[in-house]
């Protein structure tokens, strides 16, 4: 299990020798998952711990928090990919002005060195830390030939060998596909379908009344909320029960005053106790894997209900289940 400390004040004394990388890792995606992979297997290779530093909030966050990117996931799900990919241990730094004030030398003095006791680095091309985010690869370079300790930089964008990906792979370039509704092309570059994590609570009740209850997400759900419409996805519940889903992101037009909302039509819930599945309170996960379609106003409620068959039937059908 993954050891996960909420500061640098929380890291056992006496903790590593690690290997340790840095940076906010959004989305944990392919390219994440290069340098991430190497700093396992470096820490494998030295007998070390392979640890990540990270920060919450978003530095933008603090910085220019009325330009900041809309997070891709949230700090449970970033602290769970990042354990799927081997890591020993995770340092969430909570992201100060006084932390951003560090310069380079102390913040590796202080949490490389003196906190962790890295006996190695593995970083990407453009990382940067320190005051004005002064210090970068070569800064690393030097700090760590002269503190004690060795460096390795990864080029983790690559594309011809990361499934002939157009682009190099980003938190940026995820963002934009969600913003699209391209939630398959940002599996693709993530590695894995994106999700969304939150609390069930009660909506209006409309989904019940047409025969769809749903599972309404809390608006303070963490995760991109990808573009309006339907979409074929998975359910996960707190006990880790998966369900195949239709998921809806957006107001629904067919009724005014509609406030924007994610909500979760389960597939396939036991019908002979269809008032024991009650998701009210859980925190739950969802997984887009495909958009079925845009968010489009019907001339009333029947149109509706016609349509919401048909897109149970081809999520379904996309998801390889039969219920």
């Amino acid at each position: 299990m993954v050891d996960i400390w909420q500061g640098l004040t929380e890291v056992p004394a006496g903790y590593g020798p690690a290997v340790v990388t840095i940076g906010n890792f959004d989305g944990v995606h392919r390219g994440h998952r290069r340098v991430l992979t190497r700093l396992v297997a470096s820490a494998r290779e030295r007998g070390a711990r392979a640890v990540v530093v990270t920060f919450d909030p978003h530095p933008a966050q603090v910085h220019r928090p009325e330009r900041a990117p809309e997070l891709i996931m949230g700090l449970q799900d970033r602290i769970e990919a990042l354990e799927a990919e081997g890591v020993d241990g995770v340092l969430v730094m909570e992201y100060t002005l006084d932390l951003a004030a560090m310069t380079a030398r102390e913040f590796v003095q202080d949490v490389l060195v003196d906190g962790l006791h890295a006996c190695g680095a593995v970083i990407g091309h453009d990382t940067r830390f320190g005051s004005g985010n002064s210090g970068d690869v070569d800064t690393m370079r030097e700090l760590g030939a002269e503190l004690g300790f060795q460096v390795e930089v990864i080029d983790e964008f690559g594309t011809d060998d990361d499934g002939g990906l157009a682009r190099r792979c980003s938190s940026t370039w995820v963002r934009e596909t969600l913003a699209a509704g391209d939630v398959e092309q940002a599996a693709t570059v993530l590695g894995r379908p994106h999700r969304m994590r939150g609390e069930v609570v009660h909506g209006a009740a409309r989904g019940r009344e047409l025969g769809f209850p749903t599972a309404n997400l809390s608006p303070q759900a963490t995760g991109f909320v990808p573009a309006d419409g339907i979409y074929a996805g998975w359910l996960q519940e707190e006990s880790g029960t998966r369900w195949p889903a239709a998921i809806s992101v957006g107001s629904n037009p067919t009724f005014e005053g509609v406030q924007r909302q994610v909500e979760a039509f389960v597939i396939g819930r036991p019908q002979e106790r269809v008032e024991d599945f009650n998701l009210y309170g859980q925190q739950v996960v969802l997984e887009f894997v495909a958009r079925l379609r845009g968010m489009v106003a019907y001339r009333g409620p029947e149109a509706l209900v016609e349509q919401m068959c048909l897109d149970v039937e081809q999520s379904k059908t996309l998801l390889g289940v039969r219920v």
